[in-house]
């Protein structure tokens, strides 16, 4: 995720990381060729990193620090929040260590992080380097699953693990179906992986 312009990598010595994503990823900005990085720049980034992502970890963060703009992009964004905690007399671990009480899932390792994604994402999360999977068949829910899920939503916000098991659908078709009503301007997603209508 670049803060300027795709001409412009920051800093300079990242062009060789920068080729390296740009084998077998992406590079993301939403700045125009020509574009030089500045600092007002790397927090409007860091609301993308976080919209592209089902959750991020905090490894390490002082009280202001970039890391926590991008962990309430991705609370407002309804993303998971992991944070490793530190030591309490370690200026560094501050913010890691006060997203913690106010609810971000502790990390110790990574299976931490995979206990709370996998649900969500509806799938076993393994670290490979493989080429993604197609999508499985009957991923496109039929009217009658889509009224269920639907009915199960109201304005007061509920967890999508819920939906999934109260509904009896997989997780795939309720993420479907959400991204549906949430493109309709008709789904709000809030902290913790919760949902609502609006």
């Amino acid at each position: 995720m670049l803060a300027g312009g795709h001409d412009h990598i920051y800093p300079r010595e990242h062009a060789e990381l920068a080729d390296a994503i740009l084998a077998q990823g992406a590079l993301v900005s939403e700045m125009p060729f020509g574009h030089e990085p500045r600092a007002r720049d790397f927090p409007r980034r860091n609301r993308l990193i976080s919209a592209l992502c089902a959750g991020i970890v905090v490894v390490e963060a002082a009280r202001r620090s970039g890391s926590l703009i991008t962990a309430r992009f991705a609370l407002e964004q309804g993303r998971e929040v992991f944070a490793v905690p530190g030591s309490p007399l370690d200026p560094r671990a501050e913010g890691t260590n006060d997203l913690i009480k106010q609810g971000a899932t502790l990390v110790t390792d990574a299976a931490d992080v995979i206990a709370v994604l996998r649900p969500i994402l509806g799938k076993p999360v393994e670290f490979r380097a493989e080429e993604p999977e197609a999508p499985a068949p009957g991923a496109e829910p039929d009217a009658p699953e889509r009224a269920r899920i639907i009915e199960l939503l109201g304005p007061t916000p509920v967890p999508i693990d819920d939906l999934v098991r109260l509904s009896g659908s997989s997780p795939a078709i309720v993420r479907v179906v959400l991204l549906e009503l949430e493109l309709a301007g008709r789904l709000e997603r809030h902290g913790g992986a919760l949902v609502s209508l609006l």
